[in-house]
Order: C-alpha cells, then sequence, then structure tokens
C-alpha cells in the first residue's frame, strides 16, 4: 500500500554548505536533497499513464526533481506559449507561480485545463499591484491631468487582473528581454509610461536602453496618499514607476558586487534586469533568465562567472558547466520561496488526481479579463 502524498514531510529549505565561502568560487546553499525514491516512481508511472494527455511546464527556477519531469524548460511566457502549441494535450500542469498559470489559461483552447499544483505558489511581484489599487493610481493621474498622455506597459511577472486592466488602456505587456521595444512602442503613443509592477526593470531599461534620466522616472507607492507623488512631479515625468520589486533579484547588492570582484580575480558579473539599478550599473552584462542561460553556456572554458539571480538555475548552470567557475553572487541562499513551493509531492499529487480523472487547482480567468488580457499580450507579439 502506499503512502498518500498528502501524509508526507514537505521538503524543508535548508542553507547546507557554508554560505560564505573564502575561495568565492563555491556556490552556496547546497539544494534540497532528493525526495523519497518512491515519489519519483510514482511521478514517472502517473506521466506515462497520462500519456499525450498531459503536458509539464518547468520554471526555470524550480528544483531539479521538478524539472526532471518537465516536457519544456523555460520562461513564463515561452511555456505559455509552449502550452498554447499543444491543443492535444487537455491538461497543462504549470510548474511556476499563479501569474503563469493565468497566462497559459488565456493563451490555451477553452478545452485545456491549466493545473498549478499548489495554489500557494504565488508571486510576491505580481502581489505588490492589485487592480483596486492600479485603478487609484489611474484616478489620481486623471486628476493630475496627465492621463491622456500615459501608456500602461505591465511586465509579464503581473495578474490577469493588470493585464487586462493595461489592454483596456491601449497598452502591452513586456518580458525582461523586449521591455525596450515594449517601451519604444509605448512612447510612439504617448509622452510618458505608467510601468508595472517592478519597478527596477522599468528604471533599469528606461535609463540603460533608451536614454531617459533617473530625473525623468518618479515611483508611484500605492501604499501613500496620490502615490506620494504630486501633480507637478506626474507632469514632469516620463517615467511612472510603481513600487514594486521581486523579492528575490532585490537582495543583490552593490556591495555584493564589489565583495565578488575583490575575491575573484576576473570575474564576470552577470544579472537579471529586476535587479537594482545600482547593481545592474556595476555588472558586466545583464539580460533575461534565456539570456543569462545562453551567456553560460557561450562563455569561454575556465572563465568565473558570479551570476544574479535564483539560486536553483544558478546551481543548475553551475552543474552542467564543470568547465567554468560559475557562482551565485550572494554570499547567502537565495530561493524564491514561492516557486519552491513546487515541489515533488505536489506534482505526484497532480499527476495521479488526474490518472484517477479527478482535475484538482484548475486556474481559469474569466472571460471578459481573458480578452482584455489578451488583447495587451496580443500587442506584445505583434512589437516590432
Amino acid at each position: 500500500m502506499t503512502t498518500p502524498v498528502r501524509d508526507l514531510p514537505l521538503l524543508l529549505l535548508g542553507s547546507g554548505a557554508d554560505p560564505a565561502s573564502e575561495r568565492g568560487v563555491d556556490c552556496p546553499g547546497d539544494l534540497p536533497p532528493a525526495s523519497d525514491p518512491a515519489l519519483v516512481e510514482r511521478a514517472a508511472a502517473a506521466k506515462a499513464a497520462l500519456g499525450e494527455r498531459v503536458f509539464v511546464l518547468g520554471h526555470h527556477y524550480q528544483r531539479d526533481e521538478v524539472i526532471r519531469f518537465a516536457d519544456v524548460t523555460g520562461d513564463s511566457f515561452k511555456l505559455a506559449q509552449q502550452a498554447a502549441g499543444r491543443p492535444e494535450a487537455p491538461y497543462i500542469v504549470f510548474c511556476g507561480v499563479h501569474f503563469m498559470a493565468e497566462s497559459a489559461d488565456i493563451l490555451t483552447a477553452g478545452h485545456q485545463r491549466v493545473i498549478l499544483p499548489d495554489l500557494g505558489a504565488g508571486c510576491s511581484m505580481a502581489d505588490m499591484a492589485t487592480f483596486d489599487q492600479v485603478e487609484e493610481c489611474w484616478d489620481v493621474l486623471e486628476d493630475a491631468g496627465v492621463a491622456g498622455d500615459v501608456v500602461p506597459v505591465t511586465y509579464m511577472n503581473s495578474s490577469a487582473d493588470i493585464k487586462a486592466f493595461v489592454g483596456r488602456h491601449g497598452g502591452v505587456v513586456c518580458t525582461s528581454s523586449n521591455a525596450k521595444r515594449a517601451l519604444d512602442w509605448a512612447y510612439a503613443r504617448g509622452k510618458k509610461v505608467l510601468f508595472l509592477p517592478d519597478q527596477h526593470l522599468g528604471r533599469n531599461t528606461a535609463v540603460l536602453e533608451m536614454g531617459l534620466s533617473l530625473d525623468d522616472c518618479v515611483v508611484y507607492s500605492p501604499h501613500r496618499r496620490e502615490g506620494g507623488l504630486t501633480h507637478g512631479q506626474l507632469r514632469d515625468a516620463k517615467m511612472i514607476l510603481w513600487r514594486g520589486h521581486c523579492s528575490v533579484h532585490g537582495r543583490f547588492t552593490k556591495e555584493s558586487v564589489d565583495d565578488v570582484r575583490a575575491r575573484v580575480p576576473g570575474v564576470n558579473v552577470l544579472v537579471h534586469p529586476e535587479c537594482r539599478h545600482e547593481v545592474v550599473t556595476a555588472a558586466d552584462q545583464i539580460g533575461s533568465t534565456e539570456y543569462i542561460i545562453r551567456a553560460i553556456e557561450a562563455a569561454e572554458p575556465g572563465s568565473s562567472w558570479a551570476v544574479g539571480t535564483e539560486l536553483n538555475l544558478v546551481q543548475r548552470l553551475a552543474n552542467a558547466h564543470p568547465d567554468k567557475n560559475v557562482m551565485f553572487l550572494e554570499k547567502t541562499v537565495c530561493y524564491c520561496a514561492t516557486m519552491n513551493r513546487i515541489d515533488l509531492p505536489h506534482l505526484v499529487w497532480s499527476l495521479e488526481s488526474l490518472v484517477r480523472g479527478d482535475v484538482q487547482n484548475v486556474i481559469q480567468v474569466d472571460e471578459e479579463t481573458a480578452h482584455y488580457a489578451r488583447v495587451a499580450l496580443d500587442q506584445m507579439l505583434a512589437l516590432p
């Protein structure tokens, strides 16, 4: 008799190895040990039983024990597109976070159901901009007399409600790799941009790629009266940044960059554009998750790389490229806590439930929200 998944203890994240390696060449933070081998067997058996009826998506930040069962890996939008390209699979199991599963539901066919193994797998950044808060912000922009000049742009890491808001107001969705193209498109249609919900990606793109100055940017805080800004500041600004950030990438500091350069001669610092402005300006290269992967793959053997992104991915890159010295930029462990809620016990439960015909944790976006979110997503796909 097998033990039900609900009775199995969930894995706890541990720091494992000494995170303060004096040499600075180890990737700190051993990943959690593999789950009970019986779970691996059960996952494989359930996936085999489902065959072509299930398509499993694995985000780059997932644990290796989950990634091994993914039919395709990638960033959030790539995975949603992959799901849309598999209409023969009625079940899409998305090993990622909530907003990603929403995007997959928006882009897939009506007969397909998108399943999130743990409904608690959210995104702290996406949660920093709610629909009511953004509606209130738009009211503030109208009161300041600037709403007519503003084109909203939202990062992919946002809820379906926010994507729909942007679609209703003539805006566009962007990813970390096409943010400049999205901003070029927006500034061709308006004098100002409201960038949601990650202030760092918006600021870094505006200043480092668009030629704007830091003085052209203001930060709207949803927790302060009228965003903490005067009407004059809103009228003068070219980029209105939402006060949101990634809880993982926001941890990296300029001191981390200085420290690794002092400890590792010739190190290349490679960071995600969700990092703080002072971090990306101190780095050697900046790019999306896919860019980071390609950069490490193309790097010279023997070269050293300090990577500022989620630890699961950095560890996977270090293991895949033993001929290169790939290390984590910080000395402390930096997992995406919500992404790590998708573990093997939850994946097994989802797959075995489907085998029994019991479809759990379906993510479904209502028709109106899906329509306007799709407008914003389609506009992104139409970017030159």
